[in-house]
């Protein structure tokens, strides 16, 4: 059996992490939208909101931070329905603007866990209310309650200065879930109603933000949505996950570029060829003779004596008519060829620069018009 490639383990490993932080890390997205009166689902409130609009119930979702309920001086009862429990506790603000005269409803308080059944039919008012859970609230002297057994309160509500806040310990009192239960949707309806105020639903917290809040808090554009919901950590992740296939497979972003087709000169590589062979074997005598024919052959030709190999002394006679110099370095050149004998290395490149040096001669006085035949 074949072993995977390496760059696909560690692709498959870096995979692997991602799901596992992913499945971790990643934010509970229905627990922001348990209780919300938008969501249709179980835990959600759509019903019972509904319920109260067709009593002309003066009743309004608030999409606003609690302090614009300060700011704007509003006043009435405001619900707040959690998706998970919070700590029994109240900030400052909200104690001050209870004390004005208004009331706070908060659904969803952390109470220690009783030996209650879970499910129970508390009365209140008569009414039979469909409760499930088994946490209680242990009552105080200044706080009372009309929903409770012999293990303590589920719904109680305490006095702050001209106003009143009332706690449960459940959220789901009457969630969509209790649509068969309608004492549920009357029980929390008397409890919002008790002083005829206007009714402000917190949508808010379940993260439904009116458009000018959007804007203050940097959600106006898509760059800002999408940082706050659980799409821009999928993203962060497929980037990186992108980013280590570009380093394993060691590539670049972009169209891949075709490499140039290097143009052979077939001339060229059989003489690169034949001379590294002529150079192993040690023939310079050869090289010698065959260069030493192609640069008598050129020379001939620029002194006008044909392109069939002639005497040397015939060709020294032409150099001393046509050239006027002297002849010894060409007389050296000339013998060198003829010869049959091995020469070094170094010998044969000096040779060659006299070739080259009795060519430059040649085309130096041709160039020269008062020599020109």
């Amino acid at each position: 059996m074949k072993k995977p490639k390496r760059p696909i383990l560690i692709g498959l490993i870096v995979l692997g992490i991602i799901i596992l932080i992913t499945f971790i890390a990643a934010p509970s997205s229905n627990k922001i939208y348990t209780g919300s009166t938008y969501n249709r689902a179980p835990a959600g409130y759509g019903a019972w909101y509904a319920f109260m609009e067709q009593q002309d119930t003066k009743i309004v979702r608030w999409q606003k931070p609690f302090k614009d309920l300060e700011d704007e001086k509003l006043t009435g009862t405001l619900l707040q329905i959690n998706g998970n429990l919070q700590p029994l506790f109240l900030d400052p603000s909200q104690t001050e603007w209870v004390k004005a005269g208004n009331n706070l409803i908060i659904l969803g308080v952390f109470q220690p866990v009783t030996n209650a059944p879970f499910t129970s039919n508390l009365k209140s008012n008569r009414v039979d209310v469909k409760i499930e859970t088994r946490r209680r609230h242990k009552l105080n002297k200044n706080e009372e309650s009309d929903l409770k057994d012999s293990f303590g309160a589920v719904v109680w509500q305490q006095k702050i200065g001209k106003g009143k806040v009332i706690y449960s310990t459940t959220p789901f009192i009457a969630a969509n879930a209790y649509q068969d239960n309608l004492n549920n949707f009357k029980y929390l309806a008397n409890l919002v109603k008790q002083d005829e105020n206007i009714i402000y639903v917190d949508e808010y917290i379940h993260g439904y933000k009116d458009s000018k809040v959007r804007d203050r808090e940097g959600e106006g554009n898509l760059f800002g949505y999408l940082a706050k919901t659980p799409l821009f950590p999928a993203l962060i992740q497929i980037g990186f996950l992108l980013l280590v296939i570009i380093w394993v497979q060691n590539r670049r972003f972009g169209q891949p570029i075709n490499l140039k087709t290097r143009v052979v000169d077939n001339s060229e590589e059989y003489i690169q060829a034949l001379a590294q062979v002529l150079e192993k074997a040690d023939c310079n005598d050869f090289v010698v003779e065959m260069i030493g024919k192609e640069e008598q052959l050129k020379l001939q030709k620029a002194l006008c004596l044909g392109q069939q190999l002639v005497d040397k002394q015939i060709i020294i006679n032409a150099w001393i008519e046509q050239i006027k110099t002297p002849t010894a370095q060409l007389n050296e050149v000339l013998s060198m060829s003829n010869q049959k004998r091995r020469i070094s290395e170094r010998q044969l490149l000096n040779w060659l620069k006299k070739w080259q040096s009795i060519h430059q001669e040649v085309e130096k006085s041709q160039n020269m018009p008062a020599l020109r035949l």
